[in-house]
C-alpha cells in the first residue's frame, strides 16, 4: 500500500499552520521505515513530497507544504531512504526555497527569472531520474509479489485500452465488484469463468463473438477481435510482437494457443499524473501483454526492444540491452515464451 503524503504531517490549527510537519517521524525515516510501510514506499512519497514542494515555490507558490526549516530534513531522510535502496541520491544545488543557498536565488543566478517552465525543468532535472528508478523498482516488486499469485479468484480482465482511461468504481466492496462509469467504450472487460487450462484464442474469439459481434461465424470474429487489439498498440515493438505470435493462430491447432492479451490493467489508480492528484502509489498500472496459460500469466516489459531480424532476438538500438521478459504473475498458470 503506498504512503500518502499526509503522513508526514500533523494537522496544524486547520488555518494559519494547516500543515505541521512531523520532525520526530522524519528523522526517524534515516534510520528506517515506519510500521506497515517499506523504504520504497517511502521513498515515493518523500519524492512527490519534494517535487510538489519546489515547483510549487517556483511557480505559484501554492500548496506548499515545506518551509525553510523543514525541507534541508526532508532532503536528509530522503537521501538516507535512497541509499538503504541502493539508489543514488540526487544532486540538490539548493537546500531551501529562500534565502542564499535557496532555489529563488539559484534560478536568479541561472537565468530562469522569467520562466515557470524552466523552473519546472530544472526540479525535473534533479528529481526525474529518481523517480523513474523507483518506478523500476516498484515494478520488480510488482513482479516479485505476483510471481507467488494474488490471493482471491479470477474477477475482472481490462483490457485494450485504445483511448481515454476507463473511470473505474469499487461499486460492491464486500464482493470486491467493480464497474466502470466512463469511457467504457475505450476498453474491453472480459469476466467469463477462467478455465483452469488458461485462456486460448479460440475462447477469446468465442467471447469476441458473444459480446461484440454476434451472427459472425469463427474466422470473421477472431478477424474482428484482432483488429480491435491491434488499435490498442501504440508503438512499434508492441506492433511487431502482436503480429508474430499473432500469426500462430493460422497454423494447425493455433486456435488453441494462449491468447495474447494487449495493455491490461494489473493495477489501477483513479487519478492521472496530468490532473496532478495521483495517489503515487501506483505508477504502472498496464502491462504491455499478458498471457494466460497453464500456471501463470506472463506479461512482456514496456521498456523493451525487439529485434526485427530473424533467429536470436537482438538489440534494435544502442539503448536496448535487453530481449522480451515474460513474467509470472500468478499463481495458476505458467509463463510461456513469445517469439
Amino acid at each position: 500500500m503506498g504512503m500518502e503524503l499526509t503522513a508526514f504531517f500533523s494537522s496544524g490549527d486547520g488555518w494559519a499552520q494547516p500543515w505541521v510537519l512531523d520532525i520526530e517521524l522524519v528523522e526517524s525515516l534515516r534510520f528506517g521505515p515506519p510500521a506497515g510501510h517499506t523504504d520504497l514506499d517511502v521513498a515515493i512519497a518523500l519524492t512527490r513530497l519534494l517535487h510538489h514542494d519546489f515547483v510549487s515555490y517556483g511557480t505559484d507558490d501554492q500548496g506548499r507544504h515545506l518551509d525553510d526549516e523543514s525541507v534541508p530534513l526532508v532532503i536528509k531522510a530522503h537521501r538516507a531512504v535512497l541509499e538503504r535502496l541502493a539508489l543514488k541520491p540526487p544532486v540538490w544545488p539548493f537546500r531551501t526555497f529562500d534565502g542564499p543557498r535557496g532555489f529563488g536565488s539559484y534560478w536568479r543566478a541561472n537565468d530562469m527569472s522569467g520562466s515557470w517552465k524552466a523552473r519546472r525543468d530544472c526540479i525535473e532535472q534533479i528529481l526525474g531520474p529518481t523517480r523513474d528508478a523507483l518506478e523500476d523498482l516498484q515494478e520488480l516488486e510488482y513482479e516479485r509479489r505476483f510471481t507467488k499469485g494474488p490471493s482471491g479468484s479470477f474477477k475482472n480482465l481490462i483490457f485494450a485500452a485504445d483511448g481515454v482511461k476507463p473511470e473505474i468504481v469499487l461499486r460492491d466492496a464486500v464482493n470486491n465488484e467493480v464497474e466502470i462509469v466512463r469511457h467504457a467504450d475505450t476498453c474491453l472487460v472480459f469476466t467469463d469463468p477462467l478455465p483452469p487450462h488458461g485462456l486460448t484464442w479460440r475462447q477469446m474469439a468465442a467471447w469476441w463473438q458473444k459480446n461484440h459481434q454476434p451472427g459472425a461465424d469463427e474466422k470473421t470474429a477472431a478477424e474482428g477481435l484482432y483488429r480491435r487489439l491491434y488499435r490498442s498498440l501504440d508503438s512499434k515493438p508492441e506492433q511487431l510482437l502482436m503480429i508474430t505470435y499473432c500469426a500462430r493462430y493460422a497454423e494447425e491447432g493455433g486456435f488453441d494457443l494462449p491468447a495474447l492479451i494487449p495493455q491490461v490493467y494489473l493495477h489501477y489508480d483513479p487519478y492521472t499524473r496530468k490532473s496532478g492528484k495521483q495517489s503515487g502509489a501506483l505508477y504502472r498500472q498496464r502491462m504491455d501483454f499478458l498471457l494466460l496459460a497453464r500456471t501463470a500469466p506472463a506479461s512482456s516489459s514496456r521498456s523493451t526492444e525487439y529485434s526485427t531480424t530473424a533467429g536470436p532476438t537482438r538489440p534494435t538500438s544502442k539503448g536496448a540491452s535487453r530481449i522480451p521478459r515474460f513474467r509470472g504473475c500468478t499463481r495458476r498458470w505458467s509463463p510461456r515464451t513469445v517469439g
